[in-house]
Formats: C-alpha cells, sequence, structure tokens
C-alpha cells in the first residue's frame, strides 16, 4: 500500500463533498447536471489520454461492455445524488449517501466471493442507526433521503466491480473514467424525457450564471482527476474500506452547507447525533482493523 493512501482518500473526499455545493448552485435538473457532467468529463478524459499522454483510447479487448455497464451504474447513482440535494438538501442527502459501507458490507462479498465480515456488518448497521435517527427528526425530507439511500446502494456496487477490473486486467484508470463517464452520459440521456418530459432535451442548454464555470469544476476536477484516482487506489485497498473513508462526505458536506448555506438552522438537533454515529463508525473502523492486526502479529510471533 503507498504511504498515505488514507491521506489521499480523505483529500478525495473533500473533492467529493465539493460537488453537492456544486449542484446546489446550479440552476440544471439532477438529471441535466449529470448528463453535463459525464459528456465533459468523458471528453476531458479522452483529451487527456489521447492527446496529451499519447495513449490508447480503447480498453483491452471485451473492455468496453462492462465499462459502459459500470458506468449505467454510476450515472444513475449521480442522479439520485443530485435529486436527493433538489428533494431535501446537502445535509440531508449526504447522511443518506453514509450508508454506502453498510451496503458495501454485502455488494463486496457478493461480487468477490467471499464471506461476510461481522465487522464490516457491524460498522454498517452503526452506520444505519445514525440514518435511523436522521430519519427520525427530518420526517418532512424523507424522499430526499430515501432517494439518497437507493443512490447509496448504486455507490456500493460501481467501487467493487472497478476494484475487480483494476486488479484484473491492470487497466488505466483514466481510460476506465472515459468509457464511464460514455455509460452514465447514455443512461441519462436516455431517460431524461421519461423523467422531465418530451422538452427536456432542449432545458440541456439553458445554462445560466456560472452554471458553465461550476460544470467544469465538477466535470474535470471532481470527476477526471478524483474519479481516476480514487480507481487508482483501490488497487491497493478494499472497497469497503475505501467507502468507509467516504462516509466522511457528510461531515465535510455538512460543515460546508452550514457554512455557505447556513443549513444547520434549518435541521433538528437529533439530526448531529445521527451523523456523529456515523463519524463514530469512521473513527471505530481503522482502530479495530489495528488492533486486530497486531493482534495477529503477536500471536504469530509467539508460535
Amino acid at each position: 500500500m503507498p504511504r498515505f493512501a488514507y491521506l489521499q482518500l480523505h483529500l478525495l473526499v473533500l473533492l467529493f463533498a465539493s460537488t453537492a455545493v456544486l449542484g446546489q448552485w446550479m440552476s440544471l435538473s439532477a438529471p441535466s447536471i449529470v448528463i453535463w457532467r459525464t459528456m465533459l468529463a468523458a471528453l476531458g478524459g479522452a483529451l487527456l489520454v489521447g492527446v496529451v499522454r499519447k495513449g490508447k483510447l480503447l480498453p483491452p479487448k471485451g473492455m468496453i461492455a462492462p465499462l459502459l455497464g459500470i458506468g449505467c451504474i454510476v450515472g444513475l447513482h449521480w442522479m439520485c445524488f443530485f435529486g436527493a440535494i433538489r428533494l431535501a438538501n446537502i445535509s440531508i442527502c449526504l447522511a443518506g449517501m453514509a450508508t454506502i459501507s453498510f451496503f458495501t458490507a454485502f455488494t463486496e462479498p457478493f461480487i468477490e466471493r467471499r464471506r461476510i465480515r461481522p465487522l464490516e456488518v457491524g460498522l454498517g448497521l452503526l452506520v444505519v442507526v445514525g440514518i435511523v435517527l436522521v430519519a427520525g427528526f427530518e420526517k418532512g425530507r424523507l424522499l430526499g433521503l430515501l432517494t439518497a439511500l437507493v443512490g447509496a446502494f448504486l455507490a456500493a456496487i460501481f467501487p467493487v466491480l472497478n476494484r475487480k477490473l483494476v486488479q484484473k486486467d491492470r487497466m488505466d484508470p483514466l481510460v476506465m473514467v472515459v468509457w464511464e463517464m460514455i455509460g452514465a452520459c447514455a443512461i441519462c440521456l436516455t431517460l431524461l424525457p421519461l423523467i422531465e418530459g418530451p422538452a427536456a432535451y432542449g432545458k440541456l442548454l439553458e445554462l445560466r450564471g456560472l452554471d458553465i464555470l461550476w460544470l467544469l469544476l465538477l466535470a474535470w476536477i471532481c470527476t477526471v482527476f478524483a474519479h481516476a484516482y480514487h480507481i487508482h487506489l483501490l488497487r491497493y485497498i478494499s472497497a469497503y474500506t475505501a467507502n468507509l473513508v467516504i462516509n466522511f462526505e457528510p461531515i465535510y458536506g455538512i460543515i460546508a452547507a452550514a457554512l455557505l448555506f447556513v443549513e444547520h438552522k434549518q435541521l433538528h438537533p437529533g439530526f448531529f447525533i445521527g451523523t456523529a454515529t456515523i463519524l463514530l463508525a469512521n473513527i471505530l473502523h481503522p482502530l479495530i482493523l489495528r488492533r486486530m492486526a497486531a493482534a495477529k502479529n503477536q500471536d504469530m510471533a509467539l508460535s
């Protein structure tokens, strides 16, 4: 594992948390944001690979369909993410997304065909307790929370699939991002008229104010760079560990929402108790793993 991998993950989480703020600043609907984001990200990633690095954009034989499929899951996840912000607010959306670790405790063993680890389930359940507290005190925003939970389930799937691909085929993470963004853009373009009606495609061009600037930051910094580096780190750490660290996203995002949008005044104190419970699960995870590793090493030394 590279040095400072966990620190690098937390810096990535700061970027991930900033996507919620950018989404709140934009005037576009959730599907429109994802379409622009993925289209610009695909173009930016392709330019980096093909023009700057003079590399090949085609993945190994037979990998285009899996990458496009993973991209569809990513696109649906982001639609739920920005949709939850529109239906509730940044804080509720990010709190719901923190259940990723709970879902990953089941999706990763299922996809990788290994046993479910009690520690992962236990910490995931602690996260669920936090979510129950949030839901219990924010009843007026349950639709937004439910949308975020669907997004969290989807987010518990695609990192596991990416981890399998990057470990097995050693594909270039940036090439993976390009093809996954094409898949994400395609699924969102397909669903757009079903969600917003036949005139939805025309609304894609209704950009206002600084929308284009926020979209470029969202696509090239928070997507191309962050997503590619996230895939790179999955070579060294498990999807569960990565997603558990990503659970800090609500903490960073809620702080940003409080500073920029004064959202903390709209929330019940019970919301913060639930969020603190989520944070506790993230703190306990590395501490327990470290203690278990130390005990194992001690047993091996004594034997």
